[in-house]
């Protein structure tokens, strides 16, 4: 792996870092103040600075120091994290992605803004606001840190400067209270020697921010060696002299030790170990008795040396006194050591179990790896040239084989289940959630509301609604567009808002659910809803309409998806060009979905647009119409029917009845709505399609027969040849034919009163 590679998958992991720093910041301005969240954002800051050093992005690192010390004083409560605190960092957080999107493409950032919040964010982290002062001012935690830590060993001190070095001594010190107290009693003490490398301040790591996270892994104690510190004139700025030796009592293990060095651990030499005390884990106290040799024969297999001459005993007796209390002595040394053996095995085994369940665990969770869409778009091309071929050989059996019982028919079936089975799987790989999608439109509510001089709220739901991955990609031109025009055009400004009896804030609310094969992507607003007597008035002056067109409410609300429409009264950086919700209908049509309006003057907005899960296959009703074979998508049909003479009734001239269930529903001949016939067939003589459609209601379709239901892979026609109307795609049969699959919305939509074409061009969203 090349270093390109790397950097490539630094900036996929930059992403995830954005869309975790985004989500927790949102979560601590909607009142969370969990410090797991808390953390989340400052790991997320520290792990970007972290690599942008190592990769030498300078901007970057800069700008993420700043940014992860204000967050740094939120974490050690001396920064409240206000509306106007989190104001800033959310804008923090724009900037940090401006700048990792500039180091990734090459592009550049607004450094007026970026120097403005870097400004900002060092007034929040030196306690500028009133909130961060008092929380600054608070207990002062350094001295009873202090008093609480053991007193330093001597050790060799640098040379002293003069007085005109400018040098001065800078006093080592933390805001949190290492020292010890009585919930740490009995808790597992470890020692940690940590010496870092030049590397690893020149990758932007901190060894103060290291240290200090390490403190709330539990209680602890530091020692400072500056004996590698050399004299001033020898000095290296770039250089990495200090050590520090750190005891620390804690229950989370070595692991979470470990953490808090994990992308520093390469830069610096680590060691980490238990600090054994046998004498904590005897079951009795053990008296102090003298032993008269050298313990340290017992580790050694060498003779002790005598070091000084024993005393003699005066007496026989003294000396069988001396010899008992030795025997004493070293039968306790041999049940103390058998019991601390005995303790240590127990710990083996615990150890030993706790390491196995470690790795179960790590057994168990989900692991992932990073594939290249190229690969997974290729895979699912082969599954659908797979399927197609299935069916191909499906066909040509059923056409060969007339019992339909032979062992080739059997496996055929089996062959069928297994592609099925393989095509899910492979489709399920692109699935992924609108998550970041539903991120990014945060950004821009908070970019337009700022312009406007408004008070909007995103709500978010359904985020983790999956959907396919070329579907996602394509859901945020739409998306982008929709919010600009819900923020600038449906919510009001707070003092318009104040008059009318509203919350001052705004709401805007995003979701995502799935519906009968598809995805439901709802957009709606609180605001003020469609004027429909302006956009009527607006649509007219501008000749999209005739000024004596009868218009339904439904139909007036789908004029401002007509190209050149606007309802602004003058041009801004926003809107008035009239550009935007045309450019959200034909992108949701180019991705096989529909677009609809639910709008109540005074209260607000619904744009919903439903989609399809995936681009690449779909299941379908293959039907005969004059002659033509079509697919409709199995996801529109409710039910089939065979219509009966006395359940037709004729409406007007042109227009016919179907009577189910004591309740009336147009009938609708495809074959005549798409010019395969110039005149309508007798429905008694072919089959209903009962249709649901978005806006549309309920329709029955007239088709000639029904040939089965089948997958089918879709093929896009406007890339292969070019639009048609009432067509939504094309599939290759199992016979080779080509089948086109009907547009159900735009059928529907043409059979209430225009024309097919008329239909794709005029504003109808169908």
């Amino acid at each position: 792996m090349d270093m390109n590679e790397i950097k490539e998958i630094f900036f996929q992991e930059c992403e995830e870092q954005l869309a975790e720093l985004e989500s927790g910041l949102l979560k601590m301005n909607d009142g969370d103040r969990d410090p797991e969240t808390v953390n989340a954002v400052f790991r997320a800051v520290h792990s970007i600075k972290g690599g942008a050093g190592a990769f030498g992005l300078d901007d970057l690192v800069a700008f993420a120091h700043v940014f992860e010390t204000t967050l740094d004083c939120v974490r050690s409560n001396k920064l409240e994290p206000t509306q106007d605190v989190l104001k800033v960092m959310l804008k923090a957080a724009d900037v940090l992605a401006d700048l990792t999107n500039a180091a990734r493409d090459g592009g550049s950032v607004d450094q007026a803004r970026s120097r403005g919040l870097v400004k900002e964010l060092e007034a929040l982290a030196h306690g500028e606001l009133p909130s961060a002062s008092a929380a600054a001012e608070a207990a002062p935690k350094p001295a009873k840190a202090a008093a609480l830590a053991p007193a330093p060993t001597p050790v060799k001190a640098a040379p002293a400067p003069t007085d005109d070095s400018g040098f001065q001594p800078i006093p080592f010190s933390f805001d949190d209270d290492f020292g010890g107290d009585e919930a740490s009693a009995g808790m597992p003490e470890y020692e940690v020697s940590f010496k870092p490398r030049s590397d690893l301040y020149a990758k932007g790591n901190d060894a103060t921010l290291l240290l200090r996270d390490l403190s709330r892994v539990g209680e602890m104690s530091i020692h400072c060696n500056t004996d590698a510190l050399p004299g001033l004139d020898q000095l290296d700025p770039e250089g990495a002299y200090f050590k520090w030796t750190i005891s620390i009592k804690t229950d989370k293990g070595e692991d979470a030790i470990r953490t808090v060095f994990e992308f520093a651990e390469w830069d610096c030499e680590l060691d980490i170990r238990l600090v054994e005390d046998a004498a904590a884990g005897t079951d009795e106290e053990l008296p102090m008795v003298p032993v008269p040799f050298d313990l340290s024969v017992l580790d050694s297999d060498e003779p002790a040396v005598e070091t000084a001459e024993a005393p003699q005993p005066k007496s026989d007796a003294a000396a069988a006194v001396a010899a008992a209390e030795t025997a004493s002595n070293v039968t306790q040394l041999a049940s103390a050591a058998a019991r601390v053996e005995k303790k240590e095995a127990a710990a083996a085994a615990a150890a030993a179990a706790a390491n196995a369940a470690a790795q179960n665990n790590a057994a168990a969770a989900g692991q992932t790896i990073r594939v290249d869409l190229d690969r997974v778009d290729r895979l699912i091309n082969l599954v659908g040239e797979l399927v197609i071929n299935q069916a191909m050989l499906s066909q040509s059996v059923i056409e060969n084989d007339n019992n339909g019982a032979s062992s080739i028919n059997m496996g055929l079936e089996e062959l069928q289940q297994l592609t099925r089975e393989i095509q899910d799987s492979v489709m399920a790989i692109r699935a992924q959630p609108v998550k970041p999608v539903f991120q990014r439109m945060s950004r821009i509510v908070r970019e337009i509301a700022d312009m406007t001089g408004k008070s909007i709220r995103l709500i978010t739901e359904g985020e983790n609604t999956e959907v396919d991955k070329t579907v996602i990609d394509k859901l945020a031109e739409p998306l982008t567009h929709m919010i600009r025009n819900a923020v600038d055009h449906g919510v009001e400004t707070p003092e318009k808002r104040t008059a009318l009896g509203k919350n001052p804030e705004g709401t805007v609310r995003l979701t995502a659910k799935h519906r009968s094969g598809r995805i439901l992507i709802e957009l709606a607003d609180d605001g003020a809803g469609i004027n429909r007597e302006k956009v009527r008035q607006k649509a007219i002056d501008n000749d999209l309409i005739p000024a004596d067109a009868n218009l339904s409410d439904e139909e007036i609300d789908n004029l401002i998806f007509l190209p050149g429409f606007s309802t602004a009264d003058k041009i801004s950086d926003i809107s008035g060009r009239g550009v935007g919700m045309d450019v959200v209908k034909r992108s949701i049509q180019a991705l096989g979905g529909r677009i609809n309006i639910s709008s109540k003057p005074g209260h607000g907005s619904v744009f919903t647009m439903s989609l399809p899960l995936t681009l690449a296959v779909l299941d379908g009703m293959v039907v005969t119409v004059a002659g033509q074979t079509l697919v409709v998508p199995l996801t529109a049909i409710v039910e089939t029917l065979q219509p009966e003479a006395a359940a037709i009734h004729s409406f007007g001239a042109n227009h016919r009845l179907i009577s189910i269930r004591n309740s009336f529903c147009p009938l609708v001949d495809v074959g005549r709505i798409l010019n395969f016939r110039a005149t309508q067939a007798n429905p008694v003589d072919g089959v209903a399609l009962l249709v649901e459609s978005e806006g549309g209601g309920q329709r029955a379709l007239m088709v000639d027969a029904i040939q089965g239901q089948r997958q089918v892979v879709i093929k896009s026609l406007e890339a292969n040849y070019t639009h048609v109307p009432g067509i939504a795609a094309a599939t290759i049969l199992g016979d080779g034919r080509v089948a086109l699959i009907l547009d159900v919305d735009a059928v529907v939509g043409a059979s209430r009163g225009q024309s097919l074409k008329a239909e794709m061009s005029y504003a109808a969203a169908g």
